[in-house]
């Protein structure tokens, strides 16, 4: 695999956003969208997490959810951000990352790039620019979450920052089968729109058929590991992370890329 090329291939997925306008409005739709999400469930709720007289509530709450180490931080604003982008990122990862090769591949320009460089080449180098803009889509909630709990109370600035880069790290992380997931399905679907079909009948249907088979038989529960955010119930309340936690979405990344490898090695372009 030649890393220039696909440096190259991941440089063009950042252009397509940071350098049309087409991105830009797209991130700036998204910008406004977090930013009602800071205003008013974030802000809102940092004042009744913090408040004396809700105080065992929310502590007898949180503990039957599992989430009473949230409630200790006294950065609220990042334990806020933290539970809900850990549920909406992945299910937002999968609109942002629906094109990835499939309208090439419609245009005949896959057939053209390939003639000059190796697939997998493509493949990587379009996975690794979708994991460069969650990124820095995910960084930039981020502060925007640290400049607003600073502006609360800016002795927390030295703490939230560390919170935040861990908070970065895990959100990226299990992001990845997801973006992993549609880079697969662009090669099986004829367009973007029906990759995302594809993603939401599988979560809805196949998931829940795997999830069943567990439950009825229990030898095949190893088959919820290949569901992509099945860890998330277990690093959602922030306990100590096991490894496997963290290295379960970088697994299941890898077989998704891996499938996808030897469907578009097999396939006429």
């Amino acid at each position: 695999m030649n890393f220039h090329r696909t440096w190259l291939f991941s440089q063009f997925e950042l252009t397509r956003l940071f350098a049309t306008k087409r991105g830009w409005l797209a991130v700036t739709a998204f910008s406004l969208v977090w930013f009602m999400v800071l205003r008013y469930p974030i802000y809102n709720a940092v004042p009744f997490l913090n408040s004396p007289e809700f105080e065992g509530f929310v502590s007898q709450l949180a503990g039957t959810i599992g989430l009473n180490s949230l409630v200790s931080w006294p950065e609220a604003e990042l334990a806020i951000f933290w539970v809900i982008a850990l549920f909406t990122f992945p299910m937002f990862a999968l609109f942002v990352t629906a094109d990835q090769t499939v309208e090439d591949r419609n245009r005949g320009t896959v057939r053209f790039l390939t003639l000059r460089s190796a697939r997998f080449e493509l493949l990587f180098g379009r996975f690794l620019g979708q994991v460069m803009i969650l990124a820095a889509l995910i960084g930039l909630v981020s502060i925007a979450t640290l400049v607003m709990m600073s502006m609360r109370d800016s002795g927390l600035v030295g703490s939230g920052i560390i919170k935040s880069v861990a908070i970065w790290a895990k959100l990226l992380v299990t992001c990845l089968p997801f973006i992993a997931l549609m880079s697969l399905l662009n090669l099986v679907t004829n367009s973007a729109r029906m990759s995302i079909v594809f993603a939401i009948l599988f979560f809805t249907i196949v998931a829940s058929i795997i999830t069943y088979i567990g439950d009825v038989y229990p030898m095949f529960a190893w088959l919820n590991y290949l569901i992509p955010g099945h860890h998330i119930g277990d690093i959602t309340g922030w306990q100590s992370s096991s490894n496997f936690a963290l290295f379960l979405p970088v697994f299941q990344a890898a077989v998704l890329l891996g499938a996808a490898q030897f469907i578009l090695r097999e396939r006429d372009l």
